[in-house]
């Protein structure tokens, strides 16, 4: 779940992989959440398919004029796909990223991007844990 990033003197640091699906690919989101914008590659999350989840909280959809959020539901066919970006940030950013979605109720897992990266994503914390390690 990390990418090899150049460091100074030549030594290599991992960096780790976030895969979004959602509001993590907005600017106003990533300046907020992150205070920068993030650079990414399009990518697919094989085996889950997009979802969505009722926004429970009253002023969270008056703030955000939805009343559901993306989410990705494990299926395990691997014909199902979900479409998004996969991102390389720093451990701080990673743990700023934990805060924005645990707000909403989602928990990170480890995945296997199409590209064959190992990233972390977020799913609804009610749902199917996704594959097993």
């Amino acid at each position: 779940m990390r990418a090899e990033a150049g460091c100074s003197g030549g030594d290599w640091a991992r960096m780790p992989l976030l895969f979004s699906y959602g509001t993590l690919q907005d600017d106003q989101v990533q300046l907020t959440t992150f205070g920068r914008l993030l650079r990414g590659e399009r990518d697919e999350l094989p085996g889950f398919e997009p979802s969505l989840v009722k926004i429970d909280d009253p002023h969270l959809v008056a703030t955000s004029g939805k009343t559901h959020h993306a989410n990705a539901t494990h299926t395990g066919r691997r014909e199902s796909r979900v479409s998004g970006t996969v991102f390389e940030i720093t451990d701080d950013e990673l743990t700023a990223a934990d805060r924005y979605e645990q707000r909403a109720a989602y928990k990170r897992i480890a995945v296997t991007l199409a590209s064959g990266q190992q990233a972390w994503v977020y799913v609804h914390a009610d749902g199917p844990a996704g594959p097993s390690s």
